[in-house]
């Protein structure tokens, strides 16, 4: 008897972008397929990301240093607070008042008109990118973010280098990967690569710069991600030396613990400074709400607000000259017990305004170098004290900064790891490393217990986004039902094999649903009917010996969840009904890609999907009985 062949029709397998020992295919889409889905074409980007980062981070001291000559005459005028500028020696010290004016009316309309989002401290935001956007980060931002930084800088505001090179080497890896369209997951890995590599390349820190990456962009230690960010920081790092030299970015003395009881001074220290911490973190806010409040009153365009407020940073700078710039030389100082312990305090204060006041009226800088500052000045005032209290038992004045700059980091960033690590490489004294852990794990316990946020954090908790609770995406709130195809014909159970070729291979996705008079027992395939018929022999027997059971969802499922069936799927899942007896339609790749079009949500499963989206079309021609 003549009868019509069923084709079998393959679904492509879902690749996961895994595997490393897949030769290099020929053709330049082959090779950017390889590069994208590949560990070793990651490795490949990763690599790529860390060199530009080294180059960015180069380019970007190169830009504070011209800046910064060109305001104040001086490559870093905190050295030498209160010298005149060379070309207006009749001003004085008065400059002072016109070198954030002057800075602000330059990247105050830069930033307000290529790139918003380079204002501020820039952490937070590459921490929002990765958690909420895919890694995806605007390209323009890191020319913009390098500019208004340096001249923020340059210009007197007393911000850091670390917060803009971390969203300069961020924006690169996001661009790269943008360009080469890879997936989320790799876009937020070549994320934290850039971020890595800037940190590593500044400040000639490379571990420093990967667990920074990976404690405070990525937030989630896996061992594939820990190496592409070792990769990239390495490359920075090597490239930075290169240019500016094997040494640390702050020379600080050897110290080490002479008495047992210092431990007991170390651990209050931690304390005090981890409440410090947190307490750096409230007024960096509070004044930043103030000079909103002020802002909105006057209302003025936002690309004047830092030409506006540098009048108020320079009245400061007048009054405190060491606060101009970033300050490793006063932090240095005061380290080294150049300063007494009300100077001390002095300039701790002043550093929390100066650096508050710079952020609050719209410089673009970072936190992390302030933070140290803090630290540093808190921690050498209490190692004074202690010293006059226990002149014989306390130890330097210096040994207690050098801790303190960790652990006020730690209190505000709530990052220990980075904090030891970093505290480590500035020194390379392993004598300290016991009560440098002690003080951090302590400042970063006590930070808990007082605030939920921390100083990056909680400018995105002001925004209304909680980065530490998963976010609900789109997809979360549509419920299947409303996305399902109808159920179309179903198969009787008791159906021959022979009788189920035409309405099998009619149905749009190569497969029909199989019920009894109870309700649904599975789903027969075009795959599964033509091994059945294959021989010849098994036309008479019923479709129940074919049956398969695959997985389910019912009709109220959250479309989110349902997404793990639709991986695995044939080529569609069956919908049931609430009580799950009865089938009532089909979730489809091409329906969820359209509930995706709508919400504007690509769920991380669908990036293999697309795949098999694609492909679903030819199941239909390849089941389409031929005459025989």
């Amino acid at each position: 008897m003549s009868r019509p062949e069923i084709g079998n029709p393959q679904v492509p397998e879902l690749s996961t972008g895994s595997a490393t020992d897949v030769p290099i295919p020929h053709g330049r889409a082959g090779a950017l397929n390889w590069v994208r889905s590949s560990n070793p074409g990651l490795l490949l980007m990763a690599l790529v990301v860390g060199a530009g980062a080294g180059c960015g981070a180069i380019g970007f001291r190169w830009l504070i240093k011209t800046f910064t000559l060109i305001f104040s005459g001086h490559a870093d005028y905190s050295a030498t607070p209160g010298a005149p500028h060379p070309l207006l020696p009749h001003l004085g010290r008065w400059f002072l008042l016109v070198a954030p004016i002057a800075a602000g009316l330059i990247y105050g309309p830069l930033v307000q008109r290529f790139a918003r989002e380079a204002r501020g401290h820039g952490v937070p935001e590459v921490m929002f990118a990765v958690a909420r956007r895919g890694g995806r980060i605007a390209p323009q931002v890191a020319l913009v973010k390098a500019l208004a930084s340096a001249l923020c800088i340059g210009g007197g505001g007393s911000v850091g280098r670390e917060g803009p090179i971390v969203q300069i080497g961020s924006a690169l890896g996001s661009t790269l990967g943008r360009t080469l369209r890879v997936t989320e997951t790799r876009m937020r890995v070549l994320v934290a690569c850039g971020a890595a590599g800037g940190i590593a390349a500044t400040f000639n820190a490379p571990l420093a710069g990967v667990f920074f990456a990976m404690e405070l962009i990525l937030r989630d230690f896996t061992a594939a991600a820990f190496g592409m960010v070792v990769a990239s920081s390495v490359t920075a790092s090597v490239i930075g030396r290169a240019a500016l030299g094997n040494t640390p970015f702050l020379t600080l003395p050897a110290f080490s613990v002479g008495h047992l009881v210092q431990y007991p001074l170390f651990a209050g220290l931690g304390l005090l400074v981890g409440a410090a911490g947190v307490g750096f973190s409230r007024v960096l806010y509070a004044i930043e709400d103030g000079c909103d409040l002020v802002w909105r009153k006057l209302r003025g365009p936002e690309w004047a607000r830092p030409a506006v407020g540098g009048l108020a940073l320079g009245g400061l700078l007048l009054i405190l000259p060491q606060m101009y710039g970033v300050g490793y030389p006063v932090l240095g100082a005061g380290i080294a017990g150049e300063y007494g312990i009300i100077m001390l305090l002095i300039l701790m204060i002043g550093k929390m305004v100066a650096t508050s006041l710079t952020i609050g009226i719209g410089g673009s800088g970072g936190v992390f170098a302030p933070s140290l500052f803090v630290g540093a000045m808190l921690g050498s005032a209490y190692g004074e004290v202690a010293h006059h209290l226990l002149p014989g038992l306390a130890g330097p004045a210096g040994a207690y900064g050098l801790i303190g700059m960790g652990a006020v980091f730690a209190g505000a960033a709530r990052a220990p790891i980075t904090a030891v690590v970093i505290m480590f490489e500035l020194t390379g004294e392993y004598s300290i490393i016991l009560p440098l852990m002690a003080a951090i794990i302590l400042g970063t316990g006590l930070s808990h217990l007082l605030s939920h946020d921390t100083i990056y954090t909680r400018k995105l908790l002001r925004r209304g986004v909680d980065i530490d609770e998963p976010a609900i995406s789109a997809m979360a709130r549509i419920e299947v039902g409303q996305v399902m195809e109808p159920v179309g014909a179903l198969l009787d159970n008791r159906t021959l094999l022979i009788k189920a070729i035409a309405p099998v291979t009619a149905s749009p996705h190569g497969q029909l649903g199989v019920i009894d008079e109870n309700g649904y027992l599975g789903v027969v395939t075009a795959r599964a009917l033509a091994d059945a018929l294959a021989d010849g022999r098994h036309d008479d027997h019923r479709i129940e010996s074919i049956i398969e059971s695959p997985d389910t969802i019912k009709i109220t499922d959250p479309l989110q969840a349902a997404l793990a069936a639709l991986e695995t799927a044939y080529a569609s899942v069956p919908v049931l009904d609430e009580d799950g007896s009865h089938l009532v339609g089909w979730l489809t790749h091409q329906r969820v890609l359209a509930a995706e079009r709508e919400t504007g949500a690509m769920p991380e499963p669908l990036v293999r999907g697309r795949r098999a989206a694609r492909a679903t079309p030819s199941i239909t021609a390849a089941t389409r009985p031929r005459r025989g």
